[in-house]
């Protein structure tokens, strides 16, 4: 399946992904909220243990099953949708905390294509924050980013490095990039 209406922000945690995403969907833009906070939110809830800090491995089975539910619920769209983080993202997660690929994940991140322009969001230090979801040091942020970097250009998407400026102006630049 290629969608290349599908955009990817990727990049370490704490960038700026997720504001930028909020603002585009403040234009009337489609997007899709990451699937990795998403299920931190619900492990907390119901006491559950596939977060990062716990089981890592099954952290990364559920993000993937939902990174691949999201696609095929929205495959159907014509016009541009965000997706703050793609299936991509859970492979090099995957590579950076040395859980085994699987090869199910393997033939997904060939088979599910987004648009080949990936927008990366650099470590930007001012703006780093940890919270409740997320735990990461400064220096796993950053080794993040370059892992990202390099399993997206590994798989043949262009990373567009995502200037830093305010979130208007961070989404202002992204429209431009892909009209």
């Amino acid at each position: 399946m290629k969608n290349t209406g599908f955009f990817i922000f990727t990049g370490g945690p704490g960038s700026g992904k997720t504001t930028v995403l909020t603002k585009l969907a403040e234009m009337g833009y489609l997007t899709v909220e990451e699937t990795g906070r998403k299920i931190i939110r619900n492990q907390m809830k119901i006491c559950g243990t596939a977060v990062p800090w716990e089981d890592a491995e099954r952290y990364a089975r559920l993000m993937f099953l939902q990174s691949v539910m999201d696609f095929e619920q929205l495959g159907h769209i014509d016009k541009p949708c965000f997706f703050d983080r793609g299936i991509i993202d859970i492979l090099g997660y995957s590579r950076l905390e040395k859980i085994p690929v699987t090869p199910e994940l393997e033939e997904a991140a060939g088979k599910y294509q987004y648009n080949k322009k990936v927008f990366l969001f650099p470590f930007w230090e001012e703006i780093y924050r940890t919270d409740a979801e997320r735990r990461q040091s400064h220096g796993k942020a950053e080794d993040t980013f370059h892992m990202m970097k390099a399993v997206y250009q590994e798989y043949g998407y262009q990373t567009v490095t995502v200037p830093c400026l305010s979130p208007e102006e961070r989404a202002k630049w992204i429209i431009d990039e892909i009209s």
